[in-house]
């Protein structure tokens, strides 16, 4: 094989059979056809045939994530697909954007039966569902529960456009739209939702709670960022100008520049509009969120505005800020605090 990059990926792609495929560029653009009063500025998509090196590695780089999503999706057909049914969808977020998403719910609905749902927030800055949320989903399927997972705006493997971010923001408004998509399903109940999610999903999920409290009736947040004018203070120069530059809300500015709009996307400052009961898990030696910097200071607000809490925290849990991703006593642990808790909120049968 040849020895210049471009030439290798290209012919990892060649042999997977992978160039963009007609329904891969539909799922690239990811929009409901407006009016024609509301058209406005037109769409931009990667050219597929582009001849520039720049725009083929793009080319290349999506399409790999999205033959690697179809991978992670059968996989998990594969392993559980015996008990658990896996529906892809796309749900409106605002008034154009289609979000894609998974609905698993157990392989036979009986009729008429309503189960309470769960959002799933996945976390990272560029991540969507795989193997690490498998066991989760299973478990939850297997309680009675019926599980979304948006795939919101910035998770790869859903094209170029899908890949453009702002975070806390449009993440947040994705979740919140698949919470609405679920309770509308007819197998599920939209007076018993919760929501979890860990890292960057954690932050969201504190966000979705604070936005629109009376939505869920149980959260779980696991080593969330709540505090994102911490968290770029102590990320190397690299990722805090890629997370500025990405970001429409950040405009390209630190918050040295842009102060308040990093402070909006903060939970940490919003605490007192949560309404809904909170599980909080974490573990002290957590180099991606510290503990003293995130959850700590979050747990210290619950308390001061009375909010309905619970929390454990653990001592240098194996992984650290994946500890959740681990066979260990902790996360073990961890599962049984999570699902008792959403159990005594949302009651499945």
């Amino acid at each position: 094989m040849s020895k210049h990059p471009l030439a290798q990926i290209t012919l990892l792609a060649l042999s997977a059979g992978l160039f963009c495929s007609a329904d891969a560029q539909d799922r690239d653009a990811g929009k409901r056809a407006p009016s024609a009063k509301q058209e406005g500025t037109l769409d931009k998509y990667i050219n597929p045939d582009a001849e520039d090196v720049t725009t083929k590695l793009e080319v290349i780089t999506q399409t790999l994530y999205e033959q690697e999503q179809r991978i992670v999706t059968l996989t998990f057909m594969q392993e559980f697909g015996d008990r658990v049914r896996l529906k892809r969808v796309a749900f409106a977020s605002g008034d154009r954007t289609l979000i894609p998403g998974y609905i698993f719910t157990p392989i036979k609905l009986e009729s008429g039966r309503k189960h309470p749902g769960i959002v799933m927030v996945h976390g990272g800055f560029h991540e969507r569902f795989d193997w690490r949320w498998f066991q989760l989903v299973d478990l939850a399927v297997s309680k009675g529960y019926v599980v979304i997972f948006p795939e919101y705006r910035g998770s790869r493997g859903y094209g170029a456009n899908h890949y453009v971010n702002d975070y806390g923001v449009t993440d947040t408004a994705d979740t919140l739209a698949a919470a609405q998509y679920l309770a509308e399903q007819a197998f599920a109940d939209p007076a018993r939702l919760g929501i979890l999610g860990q890292s960057r999903g954690g932050m969201v999920t504190l966000l979705a709670i604070e936005k629109e409290p009376s939505r869920f009736k149980a959260a779980v947040d696991i080593v969330g960022l709540t505090d994102f004018v911490a968290y770029m203070a102590y990320k190397p120069e690299y990722r805090r100008k890629e997370v500025a530059k990405e970001s429409p809300s950040f405009k390209g500015k630190l918050p040295d520049e842009n102060l308040s709009a990093y402070m909006e996307v903060s939970p940490i400052n919003h605490v007192d509009k949560i309404t809904a009961p909170l599980l909080v898990l974490a573990t002290r030696g957590d180099q991606i969120a510290p503990f003293d910097l995130h959850t700590g200071r979050l747990l210290d607000v619950l308390k001061a505005k009375g909010k309905v809490f619970e929390d454990k925290i653990y001592d240098a849990a194996p992984g650290g800020h994946i500890f959740m991703d681990g066979d260990t006593p902790e996360q073990r642990d961890a599962l049984q605090r999570t699902f008792d808790f959403l159990g005594r909120y949302l009651k499945p049968s």
